[in-house]
């Protein structure tokens, strides 16, 4: 393959660098050619995103002749120095809430559930400091990271009990007296400032490294190569960090994708300029090379969990004779939270069947209403997506589900129907893409920023959402079906863009999905954040509610999430009146 002027650069240089390559770019390809222009005795490390890029990686290394790289994720890096010396055993699925509150005998405090709710903040309080720099976990400001008014009242009245049992619990792991997780032993890796034997290091996917990564690499004596795309950061709510903006490095570029042509690449453009509604330094370079014409794969693309399942069932009931769909990391991914948790509790807690919950979480609460004030006190945003499904679905999920596994196929090649959310489908490619309607619009991103008094981390949000929409449209290779509100203004179909109409275009959202995204990122016109509900305010609520305003727009106003307004218009009684 001829390499392109961008790519030579890159292999011409002799520094530290950093990559910003967008998506089809031939980043594998470069890095490739980087490592066979090096000496053959030159030690060279390629740190893969995760284990299926990893074996990927090792195959076309090794299919170049360069054996001699050595292929590694930072978690198998730290694995081989920590886990085998300290003989820990692992946690391979982590901890679930209840296990922590009974391994910590956690007490109640007087708050429903609060010793579950107590245990939440410890799971994400952990994960925050092993995914940072950090030596200590005081020396983190857990409070900042938490958004919803409920939590953070939670965590500020307990926050010396959190801060003891969230230490407690890393020193058992750490003394191996309990299993350790992933993220504790490459924390641990990190901690004990490891001198990586390398003469270059080519780290990919670096716009998703943790800080606790990128701190590693800091120390090395050798070349570092870190490419990625930095506007393919969608992962900071996993306490990602984009390291293609935190390091000092010369930056080179991969500005031609040969994924897509020209029309998508000028789409996806477009997309991206959106930064600058609030990115004065915004900067973008895309050109579609792509010549791809035969359509062989089609998948559907949703932001969350909930647009991808209403795309499924309204896509199997418009085709009676479909007989193979395929879901990115399996059907029940998108059923069941990381913590075990499923849509069947949920459903079951609604129908109050109790007897048939098996989430211990779950089955202490006495109602959805309780289940979403823990949701609402521990910001889990999982929990929330289900049950924003059983409110959508009710009992028909037993069915739509039945009939969704009984046509997943394991086998994605032989599926008519590919489904992924954006998370999902990263590093993924598909002939023909279909965008579901629950990404954020143009005109929502502009009101937002023309909100005055708008949250200080409001830009970083933005800037992930909109970067969700510029992944999910560089999947597609040959077609891409995108509704019409989330085109940018005029905006012309052609041969390889297909535009599906909407109720408006103008309008800021057009789902609940994206509702839901303008109501997190939106800040109140009650600066009630940290208020307690008054006399004026429930009256103005009992005023708003008898006019006609919705739950949602009620949440909006006061600043507080949907499950706190029914709650306090359940205790005032004013649905009774």
């Amino acid at each position: 393959m001829e390499l392109s002027a961008e790519q030579k650069k890159i292999i011409e240089t002799n520094e530290s660098i950093k990559i910003n390559a967008v998506a089809g770019s031939g980043k594998t390809t470069t890095l490739i050619a980087y490592a066979a222009s090096r000496p053959s005795n030159a030690r060279i490390l390629y740190i893969a995103y995760n284990k299926s890029v990893r074996l990927e990686a090792k195959r076309k290394f090794e299919a170049a002749g360069l054996h001699h790289v050595v292929i590694e994720t930072a978690h198998s890096l730290a694995y081989k120095n920590i886990v085998f010396q300290h003989r820990y055993e692992i946690k391979a699925s982590g901890y679930k809430v209840s296990e922590i509150a009974q391994l910590l005998s956690l007490k109640n405090t007087g708050d429903k559930h609060s010793a579950y709710i107590i245990a939440n903040h410890i799971l994400k309080f952990v994960q925050l400091f092993c995914n940072s720099q950090v030596f200590k976990v005081q020396e983190l400001d857990y409070l900042s990271t938490l958004e919803e008014e409920s939590s953070i009242q939670f965590v500020q009245t307990h926050f010396p009990y959190i801060l003891q049992q969230t230490r407690l619990f890393l020193a058992r792991m750490d003394r191996n007296e309990i299993p350790v997780t992933h993220d504790f032993y490459l924390k641990k890796f990190q901690l004990s400032r490891p001198v990586l034997n390398f003469d270059y290091i080519l780290f990919d996917e670096a716009q998703d490294a943790s800080a606790c990564m990128l701190d590693i690499l800091k120390y090395q004596f050798a070349k570092i190569v870190m490419v990625g795309d930095t506007h393919q950061q969608i992962y900071s709510w996993r306490n990602a960090v984009n390291s293609l903006q935190k390091v000092n490095y010369p930056t080179f570029h991969l500005s031609n994708s040969f994924r897509f042509n020209e029309a998508l690449a000028q789409l996806a453009f477009k997309v991206l300029n959106r930064k600058k509604h609030f990115d004065e330094t915004h900067f973008c370079k895309i050109s579609g090379k792509g010549k791809h014409k035969v359509i062989k794969t089609r998948a559907v693309i949703a932001r969350t969990n909930l647009g991808l399942l209403t795309m499924a069932i309204e896509v199997m009931k418009k085709n009676p004779l479909l007989k193979k769909i395929h879901f990115e990391g399996q059907l029940n991914s998108y059923t069941y939270a990381e913590d075990g948790a499923s849509l069947y509790d949920v459903l079951n807690l609604q129908n109050g069947k109790k007897e048939h919950i098996r989430d211990i979480v779950i089955k202490e609460m006495n109602s959805i209403d309780d289940l979403e004030k823990y949701i609402e006190d521990t910001e889990d945003v999982q929990l929330g997506i289900m049950v924003e499904i059983v409110k959508e679905y009710g009992n028909d999920i037993f069915t739509l589900l039945k009939d969704l596994k009984e046509l997943h196929t394991d086998d994605k090649t032989g599926a008519e129907w590919i489904f992924s959310t954006v998370h999902k489908s990263k590093g993924m490619e598909y002939d023909h893409v279909i965008l579901t309607n629950d990404f954020l619009t143009e005109k929502a991103i502009k009101d937002m920023v023309e909100e005055s008094d708008r949250p200080i981390n409001l830009e970083v949000k933005l800037g992930e959402e909109i970067n969700l929409l510029y992944v999910a449209i560089t999947r597609a290779k040959v077609l891409l079906e995108v509704p019409e509100n989330l085109t940018p203004v005029e905006f012309e179909a052609n041969a390889s863009i297909k535009i599906i109409q909407t109720k408006s275009k103008n309008s800021s959202t057009s789902s609940a999905p994206a509702q839901k995204i303008k109501k997190v990122f939106s800040q109140p016109k009650h600066n009630s954040s940290q208020q307690k509900w008054t006399t004026e305010l429930d009256a103005e609520l009992r005023k708003r509610y008898f006019k006609g305003d919705s739950i949602a727009d009620l949440s909006h106003l006061f600043g507080r999430t949907k499950a706190s307004i029914w709650l306090r218009i359940k205790k005032l009684g004013i649905d009774l009146e």
